[in-house]
């Protein structure tokens, strides 16, 4: 299940460098995120779903990836991001 169209506008305006960005580390790192919330509220319902769960863990690979990228690059960006998200507390 991808993410409604609404929202992914509006991660994407929230979390956009400049006015034209669309796919930058920081915007793929914010829909990630939220795609992997929605997994994780589907798999507390459908403990079963194995091919759910693999899809989580290659989400949260790529996620893990793309935020090891943004710190190498700028951490001070990487600081704020992940204040901004609410990850690793």
């Amino acid at each position: 299940m991808a993410l409604q169209h609404d929202l992914k506008q509006d991660i994407i305006n929230t979390y956009q460098i400049h006015s034209t960005d669309t796919g930058s580390a920081d915007v793929q790192v914010a829909i990630l995120t939220e795609r992997i919330k929605q997994l994780s509220e589907h798999l507390k319902t459908n403990k079963k779903d194995h091919a759910s769960r693999r899809g989580l863990l290659k989400i949260i690979g790529r996620r893990k990836r793309l935020l090891a990228y943004i710190n190498k690059h700028d951490s001070q960006r990487y600081r704020q991001l992940i204040e901004r998200l609410g990850i690793r507390g």
